[in-house]
């Protein structure tokens, strides 16, 4: 099992469908762009966030295990998959990539 870098690439912000169906909340995310964490095999990372895990662990998990070409090739790199969280307001797009170190 390999180690996977996770990127925090990019956030979206839907206002329009926050303002019309959200609740406000004072905080939702401390993720920023450019962060990195490293998933050891299938473990989540520490500070990674915990609905975002759910999200893309799967992807992790497979990529961990050494799957290539998710989705009939879909990424240029064949070891990476770019996933995004599954907040429907603010959406974080992550990149993850198997990396050649073993997990421990």
């Amino acid at each position: 099992m390999k180690k996977v870098k996770i990127t925090v690439m990019r956030f979206a912000c839907y206002r329009d469908l926050m303002e019309k169906y959200e609740n406000p909340i004072e905080h939702a995310c401390d993720m920023e762009e450019g962060t990195v964490f490293i998933a050891d095999g299938w473990r989540r990372p520490e500070g990674f966030c915990d609905s975002a895990w759910e999200t893309v662990s799967p992807f992790v998990m497979a990529l961990a295990h050494g799957a290539e070409n998710l989705y009939d090739g879909w990424m240029k790199d064949k070891r990476s998959a770019m996933i995004s969280c599954n907040d429907g307001f603010r959406p974080v797009s992550f990149l993850l990539e198997a990396m050649d170190e073993d997990a421990e």
